[in-house]
């Protein structure tokens, strides 16, 4: 891996600086003056020091999954599979889903081991918009958009959602928008809409959306171009 790419993806800034800090004589790599920005290193193997600081680098990996049911959005569990045993071992080190969905839940989940992403996502401040496809027990009632609109108030415990939006794609199927992600939010919404959900799938989250070719179950790494969607997003 180029050794430029390293320092930038570890913060010692943009291509253009860390280059300045490799053609200065700051980077060590196995006790050895690198001025080659261009130079491949391995950061498993090799080691690299800038200024006074021993890096440990982990490349960070972004894979787009479609979360089945009967799986938890957890590392690990004591009673269920978790994502993580969904990915083959050479999928990363120290992945994590990021957010969650219930276990009964199906649909969009990244797994990756960028913590930063992960906090800029989940973030209460940030606000990141969740689209959902819900199948209902009851024909949707129209009455309630203008009170999910407004925020909509849900019980156990008591909390006013923020503004959410519906569209409607059948009699029992709509799709719904939230900004946050609160205890069975979702289910607890519409059971506040005197209705009730049977089958609940996340269909995007921020500017990415989930790939319509993955079966529940199913993974694939993020693209270049999905990837900047995601790091784009802003609530």
């Amino acid at each position: 891996m180029r050794l430029d790419k390293i320092l930038a993806h570890l913060g010692y800034g943009s291509r253009k600086d860390v280059k300045k800090i490799i053609r200065a004589g700051h980077v060590l790599v196995n006790g050895e003056t690198l001025r080659d920005d261009d130079a491949h290193v391995d950061p498993d193997i090799d080691e690299i020091i800038v200024g006074d600081d021993t890096l440990e680098y982990t490349e960070k990996v972004y894979w787009l999954m479609n979360k089945p049911q009967d799986v938890v959005s957890a590392t690990v569990d004591p009673r269920y599979p978790t994502v993580i045993d969904l990915l083959p071992s050479t999928a990363g080190h120290g992945l994590f889903p990021i957010g969650r969905l219930d276990i009964d839940t199906e649909g969009l989940l990244v797994v990756s081991n960028d913590g930063a992403l992960a906090h800029r996502l989940l973030s209460p401040k940030k606000h990141v918009d969740k689209e959902y496809e819900v199948d209902l027990a009851k024909d949707w009632d129209p009455r309630y958009e203008m009170e999910l609109s407004n925020g909509i108030l849900i019980q156990d415990p008591e909390y006013q959602c923020k503004p959410a939006s519906v569209i409607v794609i059948e009699p029992k199927k709509i799709r719904i928008t939230i900004s946050e992600g609160k205890y069975h939010q979702v289910k607890r919404m519409m059971v506040a809409c005197d209705n009730e959900v049977v089958h609940l799938r996340r269909i995007r989250m921020g500017g990415l959306n989930l790939d319509p070719q993955l079966h529940p179950g199913e993974f694939r790494p993020l693209t270049s171009l999905e990837l900047e969607q995601l790091q784009k997003t802003h609530g």
